[in-house]
């Protein structure tokens, strides 16, 4: 599963928009006070965590998308 295959995956879910921000592909606008996130570090590993009162926290961090995107999942559904 790559980050597009999610979005689609979460939204037939049923999950709100706001719960989640997946860079580059879901981004929402305003930003929510706290979501959950998917995006790539900077040392290019993939890291899902917690955006909670202006600070992102990572909570895993994966060797590939797929492994990232199945994470996110579990998470929110």
């Amino acid at each position: 599963m790559d980050r597009h295959a999610l979005r689609a995956a979460l939204r037939a879910a049923g999950v709100a928009d706001g719960y989640y921000r997946i860079a580059g592909v879901h981004e929402p606008v305003p930003t929510p006070p706290d979501f959950l996130f998917l995006r790539k570090g900077p040392d290019g590993a993939w890291e899902t965590g917690a955006y909670e009162r202006g600070t992102y926290q990572v909570i895993a961090r994966h060797p590939s998308e797929s492994a990232a995107c199945a994470h996110l999942l579990r998470l929110l559904t």
